[in-house]
């Protein structure tokens, strides 16, 4: 595990597919159990973080919606 607070990425005013390549690109980057916050207003993300997660073998943590974006908390597998 990661010691100090999660890593932060704003994809704000990215578009899909933008915001989940970036993220599985800095999360491929990173040592299993790095946390990452990536915040997007894409509103497709709520689809692709989750999925990625899923395809990638990461924890999603939380996924809190914000007034005009979304905020995803993922753990590294």
């Amino acid at each position: 595990m990661t010691t100090g607070s999660p890593e932060v990425l704003d994809l704000r005013g990215l578009r899909c597919p933008l915001p989940v390549l970036r993220a599985r690109k800095l999360l491929a980057k990173r040592q299993s159990g790095a946390e990452l916050i990536v915040e997007t207003n894409d509103p497709l993300a709520v689809i692709d973080i989750p999925h990625l997660c899923n395809e990638d073998g990461h924890a999603l943590l939380e996924s809190t919606a914000l007034e005009n974006s979304h905020r995803f908390h993922i753990r590294k597998g």
